[in-house]
Formats: C-alpha cells, structure tokens, sequence
C-alpha cells in the first residue's frame, strides 16, 4: 500500500472516531432529566387585570463558580414564579356584591417589604442583591405605597368581587453552596429558604367568590 493509500485509510478512520464521538455526546444530552412541575388549583375564580406582566415563571438552577478555583461560596435560585404581593393593612382590601361595580382607592400609606426566610448561614442583602442581578433588576426590598390610585371593576351577577392592593412581584426559593480546599470537589449545601420579592410596579388585584 502506498504512502497515499495510507493516509486516505487513516483520515477515514479518523472521520469516522470523530462521528462516534459526536453521537455519543448527542444522547448524552438528549438523556438529561428535566425539572418536574406541580400546579395548584385556587378554590375561587381568580381575575387578575395584570394577566401578561411577569417573566418567565420557573427560573432554571444556575451554574456556581467553576471548579478548581479555590474555596468559595455562593447563592442560587432553584425556582422562581410570579407572585402578587399584598399590602394587608386597613385601606388596601376591599369585598363586595353579590353583583355591582366596585369602585375603591387607597385610603392608608404603608409599605411593602420583601420576606426572607431559611435556615443555615446565609445574608438577606446578599439573597436580594442576588435576586436583582438573576430574577429581575425591578425587585426591592421595600416599596412604598401612597394614598390614592381609584380603581372600578365589575362583578359579575351573584358573585363577589375582592379588589386587594399590592406589588407585582415574585415568590423564589434559594440555596447557598460552599467549596472547600482547591474548589475541586462537589459543593456543600449550607443553606436554602424562600423570599417573597415586591416590585414597584403596584395596582389592584380583583378576584371573585360564590360567597
């Protein structure tokens, strides 16, 4: 065989280890589990105004530090959803019907802060620096609510109507991991909790009930 014949032969070969590899590694990908999720269901007909207004609801598990890069620690969001958060004081809820047109506003100030909670080591300014840089530039951890804001809504024939003030916001769960050493090895769960996260962007929710 000549010198040519040759390297036809090993180049073939090559070829042919390299489209191994590549269906290979295709299903490995195309094996991966993915994420399981569960819905619940609300009792009562819920209305709400601002259908459209969130991001996407489920926020996928992020990727932590690269390994090998010595001890280190860090904050992930496992989940997150869209989330209407209330303002409960005097003022900001109203209930009425069987039927009408509601028509409301704001009658006391107040705030809205956002709420953190867990177990392990962990930091709440470092969970909602954290939260606006990978859920939304828009959370806070408070937000001011002014008197005002009139609002209607119809209800509709033998139902009640329940108009509830609030921030448009999200509710998460996060975790903090840990490295040790060289940052070779597997990350520590240290901690994990929830966070409900207002926004400033705030108005009236209506939902409705048989009673």
């Amino acid at each position: 065989m000549g010198i040519g014949s040759r390297r036809a032969s090993t180049g073939a070969a090559t070829a042919a280890l390299l489209l191994c590899f590549a269906t290979a590694g295709t299903a490995v990908a195309d094996e991966a589990p993915t994420d399981d999720t569960t819905a619940s269901s609300d009792q009562t007909t819920d209305i709400n105004d601002r259908q459209g207004w969130e991001d996407e609801t489920d926020q996928p598990v992020e990727n932590g530090p690269q390994y090998c890069d010595g001890p280190q620690t860090w904050y992930e969001f496992s989940s997150k959803k869209a989330s209407f958060v209330p303002s409960w004081w005097n003022g900001t809820k109203y209930k009425d019907g069987p039927g009408g047109t509601m028509s409301v506003s704001v009658t006391k100030s107040g705030t809205i802060s956002a709420e953190i909670s867990g177990s392990g080591e962990w930091s709440a300014g470092a969970i909602l620096a954290k939260a606006k840089t990978t859920i939304s530039v828009k959370v806070a951890g408070s937000v001011s609510i002014t008197t005002g804001h009139n609002y209607s809504h119809d209800i509709s024939r033998n139902k009640y109507g329940h108009l509830q003030y609030g921030s448009w916001g999200y509710y998460a769960t996060w975790k903090r991991y840990r490295r040790v050493g060289d940052g070779c090895h597997a990350p520590a769960e240290i901690a994990h909790g929830t966070t409900t996260l207002p926004t400033q962007e705030t108005g009236w929710k209506y939902w409705e009930t048989s009673t």
